[in-house]
C-alpha cells in the first residue's frame, strides 16, 4: 500500500490530511471517520481490502449523465464517513463506526474491528477483475464517502488504469488540496455533493464546521481536468428555499454552466423519518431557475418514472432530445461523436 495522507506529529500523534476536518489522531485512537486509525506512530487504513458494498451500476446512478452514458461502473463502499448527515439514506455502513463509538466509547474499535475482520478480502486486482468480469468501463468509489479510504482507492486504480477503466468518486468534497492532488490522474470523473447553499444547513444537518471546502473542492476538482456534476438533495425546510437555489445557480453557472447539476428529492431516512419528502413540484422550480440562471443542464431525479423528461439531456441550442433516460438509465442515445444530430452543436461532457 502507497504512503498515507498524514504528516507526523511530536511522539506518535499523526495529523491525518485525507479531508479538512485534518484530524489530530493520538496513537490508539482514530480520526472522525473512525477508520483512519494511529497505530504506534503510523496510520492504518482499517478498512482496506473491507468493502461492505459492491456492485456493477449503470453510471447514471451515480448520478453521471454526460460520463460515458449508457456503461457500468463497478461501484464499492466501505463503512465510515467524515461526515454525520441525519438525512443518511446508507447511514447503516456510513455511520457505522460512530454509531459504535456512541454506544460503547471505550471499547468501540475492538467491536468495530472484529466485524470488519469478517468481511470479505477484496485487493485491488480482485477489484479489477470483478470489474472486467461485469463488463464494466469505470470503477465508482461510492456508498460511503471516498475521501476516508483515498489510498485504497488509488491502488485499484493503479491497477485498474492498465485495463483503460476509468476512475469515479462520488463525494461531499470535503477532500483536501493534497487528497485531490494525489487523485489527479487516476479518478477521471466526480459527482460532488452541494448539499445546500447555507452554512446552517451543513451544521446542523451534516455537523461539518466550513462548507467553503466544498466550494473549493469543485473548483480545484475541474482545475486538474475531472469531469464534474453536481448534486443538490433538496430537504424541505432546510435547503428549498427559491433564493437560495438561484444563488446556488448562479454560483454554479460562474464555475462553469455547462456543469450538470442534478436535484433529487429527499425521502425520510435515518435521523429525519418525521421529515416530508420533497414534493417533484420543488424540484421543477428549481430547475426552471437554474435554467434561468444559465446552466445548461439541470436534472431532477429520485422521483416517480412519470418525470423521467426531466432526466433527458436537451441540446442548449436547438432544445432537441439527444439522451433519453428513465429510472437514470438510457433508453436512447442520439449523439454523433457528442454532438446534437440536428445542429451538431457539441454537448459538454465525456462520451466515449
Amino acid at each position: 500500500m502507497r504512503k498515507m495522507l498524514a504528516k507526523k506529529l511530536e511522539g506518535d500523534s499523526l495529523q491525518c490530511i485525507a479531508c479538512q476536518r485534518r484530524c489530530i489522531i493520538h496513537n490508539g485512537s482514530a480520526g472522525f471517520c473512525g477508520v483512519r486509525v494511529n497505530e504506534n506512530g503510523s496510520l492504518k487504513l482499517s478498512v482496506y481490502g473491507r468493502p461492505v458494498a459492491l456492485w456493477p451500476d449503470p453510471v447514471e446512478k451515480k448520478p453521471l449523465f454526460h460520463y460515458l452514458p449508457g456503461t457500468r461502473s463497478f461501484s464499492i463502499g466501505t463503512v465510515g464517513c467524515n461526515f454525520a448527515c441525519d438525512f443518511c439514506q446508507n447511514w447503516d455502513i456510513s455511520q457505522a463506526p460512530r454509531e459504535a463509538r456512541e454506544k460503547d466509547p471505550q471499547h468501540w474499535r475492538e467491536y468495530f474491528q472484529k466485524h470488519i475482520n469478517a468481511c470479505q478480502e477484496w485487493s485491488p486486482e480482485r477489484i479489477v477483475k470483478g470489474a472486467l468480469e461485469s463488463s464494466c468501463k469505470s470503477i465508482s468509489f461510492t456508498y460511503n464517502e471516498p475521501t476516508i479510504f483515498t489510498e485504497y482507492a488509488l491502488d485499484i486504480m493503479e491497477i485498474a488504469k492498465k485495463h483503460d477503466l476509468r476512475g469515479i468518486y462520488v463525494t461531499n468534497g470535503y477532500e483536501t488540496k493534497e487528497c485531490w492532488d494525489e487523485l489527479s490522474g487516476s479518478i477521471h470523473a466526480a459527482n460532488i455533493d452541494l448539499k445546500a447553499f447555507n452554512q446552517k444547513f451543513y451544521t446542523q444537518l451534516c455537523h461539518v464546521p466550513d462548507m467553503e471546502h466544498i466550494k473549493d473542492s469543485i473548483i480545484y476538482a475541474k482545475k486538474l481536468g475531472i469531469w464534474v456534476e453536481i448534486t443538490t438533495l433538496i430537504v424541505p425546510g432546510w435547503n428549498d428555499n427559491l433564493d437560495e437555489l438561484k444563488a446556488a445557480a448562479k454560483w454554479l453557472h460562474s464555475v462553469d454552466p455547462d456543469m450538470p447539476w442534478h436535484l433529487t428529492a429527499f425521502h425520510p431516512d435515518y435521523k429525519m423519518k418525521s421529515t416530508k419528502g420533497t414534493a417533484p413540484e420543488i424540484l421543477l422550480k428549481a430547475r426552471e431557475l437554474g435554467l434561468s440562471e444559465g446552466l445548461a443542464h439541470v436534472y431532477c431525479g429520485n422521483i416517480s418514472q412519470s418525470y423521467s423528461e426531466y432526466e433527458t439531456t436537451y441540446c442548449p441550442s436547438c432544445n432537441s432530445e439527444v439522451v433519453n433516460r428513465v429510472g437514470m438509465m438510457v433508453s436512447l442515445n442520439k449523439l454523433d461523436d457528442g454532438k446534437c444530430p440536428r445542429c451538431q452543436t457539441k454537448i459538454s461532457g465525456v462520451w466515449k
